[in-house]
């Protein structure tokens, strides 16, 4: 697995699966496993999960705007200290585009740092839980990470929030070269995958990726 603390995340798992913990129970584990090294960390793209250096995050990160192909607003779903809201405007004139980033997260110490970070756009950064927070408005399109839910939520939380965006953009995420496993589960649930990305990683075992879907 390419994804940091992977083995916690498995024991966070199993603990839902097993009872042990409710679906409330397994988003505090998660927090709980994100918060010190996102608050503590020296860098604003450490803040926001990603480490190494300023290029490995632009590497990374950069071809979340591939699939935005317009002018419009854009969420981003688990914005953790609000870095990637910062980029986007700046990654999007690049391409010629005018892009108004907006930014959700269920934990209240993220919220408050990328307010503090973005006091420009703090009205535009919003606490809560994506699966069931109401938001404020429609967006032209959504990004997301489906490991934001437990497994068996994450068919729901698609459909969500497909009806809160016209494009929901599932990604960027790293995994083992040929490994189609996120496309193959929204094919399974009901989706229709408009497209995809892929991108050479620095370990050549690995690809990072993502797709997206349209709202029908």
């Amino acid at each position: 697995m390419w994804d940091m603390g992977w083995r916690q995340i498995e024991e966070i798992d199993a603990a839902l699966a097993q009872g042990r913990i409710d679906q409330q129970g397994w988003h505090d584990a998660m927090a709980n496993l994100l918060r010190e090294p996102y608050l503590t960390a020296e860098t604003p793209w450490q803040q926001s999960g990603k480490g190494g250096t300023a290029e490995d995050w632009e590497q990374s990160r950069k071809f979340v705007l591939d699939p935005v192909d317009r002018d419009g607003t854009l969420l981003d779903v688990g914005c953790a200290n609000g870095y990637l809201m910062e980029c986007i405007p700046g990654w999007a004139a690049e391409k010629g585009l005018n892009i108004e980033p907006h930014g959700v997260d269920i934990v209240p110490e993220f919220v408050a740092l990328a307010r503090k970070r973005l006091p420009q756009w703090a009205d535009r950064i919003h606490e809560g839980n994506a699966l069931t927070w109401t938001p404020p408005q429609r967006y032209d399109f959504v990004r997301t990470g489906l490991e934001y839910v437990p497994a068996d939520r994450r068919r729901d939380f698609v459909a969500k929030l497909l009806t809160i965006g016209d494009r929901l953009i599932v990604g960027p995420y790293t995994v083992d070269v040929g490994d189609e496993q996120t496309e193959n589960d929204l094919a399974d649930w009901g989706f229709t995958v408009a497209g995809h990305v892929r991108k050479p990683h620095p370990n050549p075992r690995g690809v990072r990726t993502l797709c997206w879907l349209d709202q029908s």
